[in-house]
């Protein structure tokens, strides 16, 4: 096996242990969802209701197995089991805060706290008082000529920091 294919296993085993929790914890078996590793950006998991799917980042995962195995993981079947047992609910409403303390024994965060900088890198700019971490996408919009972004402190356009465009800064 490969070291993903490892990986993604200890992640379906990890989904497969929430389940057999949550089913304790309700009195009711889940079937087990399609799992992918298709996310991408700065979102860890997702869960996928009506399809009974979990996406999670695999460059995330990669760069934080720990985290994914103890929160990340069960923030998303958590997802699922609300879903299955009250319906469509507010994602992170009463349902499922209750799930993630009862079920899973976890204070129930609604942001992960990864760093992301290897998944979204940022572009440094500058005014006429700091320096400004701009996202690809700003970035991309101002070396479009699409959109134009001044400093909220200083009110002057910001200009990228360094010649090379390309560049850019984790």
């Amino acid at each position: 096996m490969k070291p993903d294919e490892i990986l993604y296993q200890r992640v379906h085993d990890r989904v497969t242990e929430c389940l057999v929790l949550a089913a304790r914890h309700t009195g009711r078996n889940f079937d087990p969802p399609r799992v992918c590793f298709n996310q991408r950006g700065r979102i860890a998991g997702s869960a996928w209701l009506e399809r009974w799917e979990l996406r999670f980042n695999p460059v995330l995962l990669a760069d934080n197995e720990a985290e994914f195995m103890a929160e990340i993981i069960p923030h998303e079947v958590a997802h699922l089991v609300a879903f299955a047992c009250f319906g469509k609910v507010k994602p992170h409403g009463r349902e499922w805060q209750s799930i993630m303390l009862s079920v899973f024994g976890l204070e129930p965060r609604t942001r992960h706290r990864l760093n992301t900088a290897r998944v979204a890198p940022t572009y440094p700019y500058h005014c006429d008082c700091r320096e400004h971490r701009l996202s690809l996408r700003r970035h991309n919009n101002i070396q479009r000529g699409k959109q134009r972004y001044q400093c909220l402190h200083c009110n002057k356009l910001l200009s990228l920091s360094t010649a090379d465009t390309k560049r850019k800064v984790p």
